[in-house]
């Protein structure tokens, strides 16, 4: 074989190869994936080298190819154009159409912030007043599509409405968000955030997961501090192993809010009703969850504190959301008069101050 042979096979071997290279680099940078986060806020933080933001994107799924998508920045892209920011890429999206994306830079959001202890009365409120719906939705109406149960199916089959599993963040959505939409999006975060392991504890302790979220909704409204949580939560267990009322008044403030009458204050009607949300006139749990949960009080539901305490009272003295606990009923009694007397002197100055405005 002479050598001018050779060098055209060499050569029609390089144009093949190079053919070869240049389909996967096109193929890998055009053909649109599917992806899991098309209903998530991606963030890229202000300061990230384009590897880090490929990285990213290449590890929330969003992009298949990150050693083709990093060589088309280092030749023929600008990286100096990408942008930090919050993101929402569509599924299916090619690594190039990606890439436009944060050449053009976020998206505007707006931000929803459901607090720990909110009730889906409260939130259908809070989703009016912040995100105008076209056409217009009532109150009602939101609260309607918080009754529907099928995301919440495999871990509460027996939930009637999604009270409990909205879970307490702070969201950032497009201004135009439609309520069903964030609904399923605080819905997602709590099953994102539930552990299979959760269930399976829950199963030990001779629980359903839903009666889990039920007992951790009392222990989130009854104490803000999470090191005191699987304290509250014992008391709620040997509440129940001894088939004593669990007492807890923020099931009054709750059947208030489902009857529309709350308006601040607990009223003896409240403590009477006949509702089986009452714990203070039935024994057991309530029936479903009073308040959105957080991860630390469903922690505590399911690892409560070995103790002997049945009572506690707020502590006064340090007014910081803890508790005085108590095993005896006279014990309980003596700390029970130190706050009712410091309740009053409450009530006498927010009087005075009502007077001199």
């Amino acid at each position: 074989m002479s050598f001018i042979r050779i060098l055209l096979l060499v050569i029609i071997v390089a144009i093949i190869g190079l053919c070869g290279v240049g389909f996967w680099f096109y193929n890998s940078l055009n053909s649109p994936a599917e992806h899991a986060k098309a209903n998530e806020y991606i963030t890229i933080e202000r300061g990230s080298t384009p590897t880090q933001i490929v990285a990213k994107l290449a590890s929330e799924g969003i992009i298949k190819n990150q050693t083709a998508t990093m060589l088309y920045l280092r030749t023929v892209g600008d990286a100096s154009k990408l942008q930090a920011g919050q993101y929402r890429f569509r599924s299916p999206i090619s690594p190039i159409e990606a890439l436009k994306e944060l050449e053009k830079g976020s998206v505007q959001t707006k931000r929803l912030t459901i607090p720990e202890g909110f009730t889906r009365f409260d939130i259908a409120r809070r989703i009016l007043e912040n995100f105008p719906q076209d056409p217009p939705l009532t109150e009602d109406q939101i609260l309607m599509l918080m009754t529907d149960t099928d995301l919440i199916k495999d871990i509460a089959p027996a939930a009637r409405n999604l009270e409990g599993y909205l879970y307490p963040s702070t969201y950032n959505l497009p201004p135009d968000a439609k309520a069903a939409d964030i609904i399923r999006t605080a819905v997602e975060q709590f099953k994102k955030l539930w552990k299979p392991e959760w269930t399976e504890q829950a199963r030990k302790l001779g629980r359903t997961p839903h009666e889990i979220v039920t007992i951790a909704s009392l222990i989130e409204t009854e104490s803000p501090l999470e090191s005191e949580r699987p304290i509250v939560a014992s008391v709620i267990y040997n509440r129940l192993e001894k088939n004593m009322p669990l007492g807890i008044d923020q099931t009054a403030v709750y059947i208030a809010k489902m009857e529309r009458r709350w308006d601040g204050t607990i009223h003896r009607s409240d403590l009477d009703s006949t509702s089986p949300y009452n714990t203070r006139k039935y024994g057991g749990i309530p029936p479903g969850p009073i308040a959105s949960v957080s991860v630390s009080s469903i922690e505590a539901a399911l690892n409560p504190e070995t103790t002997d305490y049945i009572f506690y009272v707020l502590n006064v003295e340090k007014n910081d959301g803890s508790h005085h606990f108590y095993a005896s009923a006279a014990d309980f009694e003596r700390g029970k008069a130190v706050y009712q007397r410091w309740l009053e002197e409450q009530r006498r100055l927010k009087r005075e101050a009502e007077q001199s405005q």
